[in-house]
């Protein structure tokens, strides 16, 4: 990506400054990687049997853990090295535990964490064709990220997304038993699998829903969870749980922080849920999804 600075109408382009050290990577996104990868840091260099984890994070949202990797070279098998690391956390859940605990000074249980969620992160300034094509699958718990610094002091953080990925890695994996064995403990939810549960007019209502909020700013993600499907900016904004004749939105705004002159918004702050925030709603038909959206509009901007 080609960056430019705009100058008395003249584009002066900017140089790409290659990072010298792999840990210049590692230190830059261990101090922003609630911004970069919306976890919590959790440790540094963790060590494990024969096996050093880069860094180690938590994800609050889906009570889990991200392992997270730095590479500089290229020589590197995604799949191989990621499902390395996941089956080490799944045979050593309680050293994870621990250390987290230790670290935090907080008291996390083996109950409190969802390790269906694990997945492991590849941060590198590039990627080979090769290692793109190789998390061409719709349920891999793997990602990438490009990550490039500029000359004027600006960094851009890219995630590989690969396109029409309809294959399941269960496909490829019944040959090797380390992969078979992580992919019957770890679960990666797909955008579709929850429209799926949609009549076909709440399937469409949910893809007009999402263009309209997706037009509300141009630094928002869509991210599957298990319980719902997250907006993201810095953090969720909004979540969305798609049933069978309506679907319901979580706004992550604190009680009292907006304004609803209509009054739709329902009070979950004393009551379980399971989207962020403490303000719910129904929608069944576009006749109020523009006031709607003008809510999700508040919530985002508070994200700022």
């Amino acid at each position: 990506m080609a960056l430019f600075n705009l100058e008395n109408e003249k584009l002066n382009y900017i140089k790409e400054e290659p990072f010298k050290l792999e840990k210049e990577i590692q230190n830059l996104c261990e101090k922003n990687m609630q911004e970069l990868l919306h976890c919590e840091f959790v440790k540094t260099e963790f060590v494990i049997e024969n096996f050093r984890i880069d860094s180690l994070g938590f994800d609050k949202t889906t009570s889990s853990f991200v392992i997270i990797e730095y590479k500089r070279d290229k020589n590197f098998s995604v799949i191989d090295q990621g499902y390395a690391y996941l089956s080490l956390m799944l045979n050593h859940k309680s050293d994870f535990i621990l250390e987290y605990n230790e670290t935090t000074g907080k008291n996390l249980k083996r109950n409190d964490i969802d390790w269906t969620q694990s997945k492991v992160v590849f941060i590198a300034p590039s990627f080979t064709t090769y290692q793109r094509e190789a998390i061409a699958f719709k349920d891999l718990p793997i990602e990438l990220y490009e990550i490039k610094k500029y000359a004027n002091k600006t960094i851009s953080f890219t995630q590989i997304i690969t396109k029409n990925a309809a294959e399941s890695i269960k496909t490829i994996s019944k040959s090797n038993e380390e992969l078979e064995a992580v992919n019957k403990e770890i679960k990666v939810y797909t955008e579709w699998e929850k429209i799926e549960f949609g009549s076909q007019s709440i399937q469409e209502l949910y893809e007009k829903l999402k263009t309209m909020i997706l037009n509300i700013g141009d630094d928002i993600s869509i991210k599957p969870k298990k319980l719902y499907i997250a907006f993201l900016r810095k953090t969720n904004f909004c979540d969305i749980n798609i049933q069978k004749n309506q679907i319901k939105i979580w706004l992550n705004v604190s009680k009292g922080n907006i304004s609803d002159s209509k009054g739709i918004l329902r009070d979950v702050s004393n009551i379980g849920h399971h989207g962020n925030g403490d303000y719910e709603l129904n929608i069944d038909s576009d006749s109020d999804i523009e006031y709607i959206v003008s809510l999700i509009r508040q919530s985002y901007n508070l994200c700022e």
